[in-house]
């Protein structure tokens, strides 16, 4: 915990696809949210290394469109800039591709969409990471596109169909493919805008609304252990920080 109120700059690209249960969590560990819609923000307008951690959250978008999304080419940008500098960031799904392209790595469309409540599998680097809280653990998977990791990063969990559904760099970095901040309210939109795709899957909405309320709260649970994991460290690292001599 901190004695000092945080901010977290939350990169948003649809208003359904939200902070969802990441909001209590960064509540809880002293964090004041200001979300920014990117797709009308003026994005190179933010300044990069302001905020003590960056979300980027999901989408619709292709992290390989910067053409088509012009914002994106933004957020990258400022994401390069808190790269460099390893302040803190953590991309969700769309994030994570994003992130995976500014870095050197490669995002890109996927043999197949991934869709359901599914687990996902960490390495030996995610068991001793934030993300072993999701081991055995049924998430969120809703995407088409994947990515290859850039240089430079720890390969932290994979899945059946993708072997690289999340990554770090440090303590500062945190990358997921999958879905950990999807609630209830969240869930339910998605089904909603999107149900009719579900069959595609072998699965339909009520199958869907069932597997939330037999594995939303556990995975609930995995999420703000992971978050609040993830944030322990980044208070750890900023005390560190501060005991070191000012040159």
């Amino acid at each position: 915990m901190t004695s000092r109120r945080l901010t977290a700059l939350v990169l948003r690209h649809d208003p359904e696809i939200g902070l969802g249960n990441f909001a209590a969590t960064l509540e809880a560990h002293g964090y004041d949210v200001v979300t920014v819609d990117t797709p009308t923000a003026d994005v190179p307008a933010l300044d990069a290394l302001e905020p003590d951690l960056v979300v980027v959250l999901g989408g619709e978008e292709a992290a390989y469109e910067p053409e088509r999304y012009p914002y994106l080419a933004d957020e990258m940008a400022l994401l390069r800039e808190r790269i460099d500098a390893e302040a803190p960031v953590l991309g969700v799904c769309l994030g994570a591709q994003l992130l995976a392209q500014t870095m050197g790595g490669r995002a890109h469309r996927g043999d197949g969409k991934e869709v359901g409540w599914l687990t996902v599998e960490p390495t030996e680097a995610g068991a001793d990471s934030p993300v072993r809280h999701f081991a055995g653990v049924p998430t969120v998977q809703w995407h088409g596109d994947t990515f290859e990791l850039p240089e430079g990063v720890e390969r932290l969990a994979g899945s059946a169909r993708y072997a690289n559904q999340a990554f770090g760099r440090g303590d500062w970095l945190l990358a997921v493919q999958f879905h950990p901040e999807v609630d209830e309210r969240i869930h339910e939109a998605w089904v909603e805008a999107w149900g009719d795709e579900l069959p595609r899957y072998g699965l339909d909405r009520e199958q869907m609304r069932a597997a939330q309320a037999a594995a939303g709260p556990r995975a609930a649970e995995a999420s703000a252990a992971m978050l609040g994991e993830y944030l322990e460290g980044l208070a750890a690292r900023r005390a560190a920080a501060s005991l070191l001599p000012v040159e």
